[in-house]
């Protein structure tokens, strides 16, 4: 069966960890070279690297504080000087980084919130705008969240007021570069079975959850990765602009 991504490159921002690795993984799978950003998963950016070789696939790690507009700018550069070219961009680090009332929350957490989740986003989508221009093409897709729609949960006003301003500007940033060719998307996981949740939600809210979910199941990085493959392939060659809920119908109620 032909690869999806076959001779393509990708950048993957926090692709080294839950639904990043499932998104390396997959991307890899269908053909293309991949470079992982990490932060402070470097043992996880080795062990995704490796499962990608092994299976015969192409891929680098690199560590980076996508927050920072130096640091963006070099991903972009360290994916063109190893493998050429970048025709894939998904932005996908973030975190919830802690949870804070909206009356306790610290002017600090709020910040670090919207760097680590918006202006990351941003960032490293500027970074890969001049090469996508100069070929003519490229797709981008942005990891949002439930949490945007819903405002999240408790204690996580941040998070979601971060993730909603990622489904904003790729809405916007799809309307400026699809004249070039460039198309942008985002994906929007709700309750993914991942270390993200073994943190910050609790197995009782967890299993509620599941309970209110029409699929009654939580999500797992290969079902967010399947809908990123899709918005990177051809195969949504006339979708821009859009985001997929990938929540197993959490969202309905």
């Amino acid at each position: 069966m032909e690869q999806a991504l076959c001779g393509k490159v990708a950048i993957i921002t926090g692709g080294a960890s839950g639904i990043g690795r499932g998104i390396s993984e997959l991307l890899a799978a269908n053909g293309a070279s991949v470079v992982i950003t990490w932060h402070q998963s470097e043992a996880g950016a080795a062990e995704t690297i490796q499962a990608i070789e092994s299976g015969g696939g192409q891929a680098c790690a690199t560590r980076a504080d996508l927050s920072q507009p130096d640091e963006a700018k070099r991903v972009a550069g360290h994916a063109l000087d190893r493998y050429g070219q970048i025709d894939v961009l998904v932005a996908n680090s973030g975190g919830l980084l802690q949870r804070s009332s909206i009356e306790e929350c610290s002017l600090e957490l709020w910040n670090q919130a919207l760097a680590v989740n918006l202006t990351g986003t941003f960032l490293s989508c500027q970074s890969v705008l001049p090469e996508m221009k100069k070929n003519g093409a490229g797709a981008i897709v942005t990891v949002s969240s439930l949490a945007a729609h819903d405002g999240g949960g408790a204690g996580s006003a941040h998070y979601a007021t971060a993730k909603g301003g990622v489904l904003t500007f790729t809405r916007a940033l799809a309307k400026e570069v699809g004249p070039f060719g460039i198309r942008v998307n985002s994906v929007a996981p709700g309750l993914i079975g991942t270390q993200f949740h073994d943190r910050f939600s609790t197995p009782e809210g967890r299993t509620a959850t599941v309970g209110r979910t029409p699929l009654g199941r939580e999500g797992t990085p290969a079902d967010v990765a399947a809908a990123v493959l899709f918005l990177a392939s051809d195969q949504s060659s006339f979708v821009t602009g859009e985001m997929i809920e990938v929540n197993g119908g959490q969202g309905l109620y």
